[in-house]
């Protein structure tokens, strides 16, 4: 029972540390609403640019945003 904890949390930290990379090297990715495609189907089905990505089809990474605040508020503490 312990192996298979272990090999579980082993691969739970593998995850993060290749994600901690991933937005380290690539701070971007596609946006999640609109697929990447800087625009979106509306109601009556006409093509209306994304809001959440301004219709660039790049988002920043949750991740990275998550980084770049955890910075600030350490920043913001050593003052």
């Amino acid at each position: 029972m312990t192996t298979i904890a272990l090999l579980a949390s082993l691969t739970t930290l593998g995850y993060a540390a290749w994600y901690l990379i991933l937005c380290v090297a690539s701070p971007w990715g596609r946006c999640r609403r609109c697929r990447g495609r800087r625009y979106h189907r509306t109601a009556i089905g006409t093509r209306r640019d994304c809001r959440r990505c301004d219709g660039t089809g790049r988002r920043v990474r949750i991740g990275r945003r998550l980084a770049e605040y955890v910075r600030t508020e350490y920043r913001a503490g050593q003052q």
